[in-house]
């Protein structure tokens, strides 16, 4: 199984490599030499670290790090989490377990590593709704493509939009409707009931949302900003537990990749599109609210309406939403750490 321990009080740093049933765990002293290399069964986890002396444990953060982390730290270890990018470019030569174990060992130890706060059970909770959320989405996504399909078939098309499919539904449900042939109708009438399902436990998810937003001051204040409600709000609460790790809004708005991704060299700079890089459901909301604040800023109905306008005659409304998007998320950083609510400044704006 590896390396035995024979002094449990020497080692200082720990690298554990998670895994579902077996895990691998590097240990080194203070000097770096290795004391113990060995897998460890998940059953034994526990017992295992009971028995060391508390040390800093560096674990890749993934799904069930946070538990991990929390169970490691509530036994009096040093618990870091650390991006698994962040990790690969320590890995030496061929990657396996133990390897990555060591490479995990040697990476957090490193003074300009960053790392990933330990989220809490609650944020764990808040996060599981809106991953729920997003499938169920997804799968009525799915659906209504599949009526709109089978129905353009036979002629039959609506407009785009979530609330034109209701015409389909009520086409196919309606026995009188003579447009659908008979032996159609029972193929098209499950994927009604799974919409309509689905439309229901949706809803049931963003009730149970919209409670834990009101119960958190951070998600509240959140919803100040314009393109911000209550589902986005909950969201980065739920995801950032330290904004304060952050040194600046950009750093934050990087985070959920709205910056160019950069291709520079030789004292040039060169900007390319953004980098996509960190969470893609928060950025997919932040896009999306942003692009909800231009449409009603061509209406007239926005205070920072000549920012909007200015922005909208020089880039197509894409990239103008994607812009907004990155300005969101950085008033959002400033609303996070100074802990105050949005506050709109017209002439400012303008």
């Amino acid at each position: 199984m590896g390396k035995i321990i024979t002094d449990f009080s020497a080692v200082s740093t720990v690298g554990l490599d998670l895994a579902k049933h077996v895990f691998q765990v590097h240990g080194v002293d203070a000097a770096g030499q290795v004391v113990v290399a060995r897998a460890v069964r998940r059953k034994d986890i526990i017992a295992f670290f009971e028995r060391l002396q508390p040390c800093l444990v560096g674990m890749e953060a993934c799904s069930s790090s946070h538990h991990w982390a929390r169970e490691l730290t509530r036994i009096g270890h040093e618990v870091r989490l650390i991006p698994p990018s962040y990790v690969k470019a320590y890995v030496r030569r061929q990657k396996n377990d133990a390897a990555d174990a060591a490479a995990i060992c040697e990476a957090v130890t490193r003074p300009s590593m960053r790392f990933v706060p330990i989220k809490t059970i609650e944020q764990q909770g808040v996060l599981m709704l809106h991953r729920a959320r997003a499938l169920l989405v997804s799968q009525r996504t799915a659906l209504i493509n599949a009526l709109r399909g089978h129905l353009s078939e036979f002629g039959i098309v609506a407009a785009q939009g979530g609330r034109n499919v209701a015409a389909l539904i009520a086409l196919v449900t309606d026995q009188d409707e003579d447009c659908l042939p008979p032996v159609a109708r029972p193929a098209l009438i499950p994927l009604v009931r799974q919409i309509e399902n689905l439309e229901r436990e949706i809803a049931v998810f963003d009730r149970r949302i919209a409670q834990w937003h009101r119960g958190n001051a951070a998600s509240r204040r959140l919803a100040t900003i314009p393109g911000i409600g209550p589902l986005t709000a909950s969201a980065i609460v739920a995801s950032v537990t330290d904004p304060s790790m952050f040194g600046s809004g950009r750093e934050f708005a990087a985070f959920f990749g709205l910056v160019p991704r950069q291709s520079s060299s030789g004292g040039k700079e060169r900007l390319g599109r953004i980098s996509k890089m960190g969470d893609r459901y928060i950025r997919t909301l932040l896009v999306v609210g942003a692009a909800a604040v231009l449409r009603h800023a061509r209406k007239g109905g926005s205070s920072s309406k000549a920012w909007a306008e200015a922005l909208l005659a020089r880039k197509p409304f894409k990239v103008a939403a994607v812009a907004l998007a990155n300005k969101t998320a950085r008033i959002a950083w400033a609303v996070l750490t100074r802990g105050e609510v949005f506050r709109n400044a017209p002439a400012q704006a303008a």
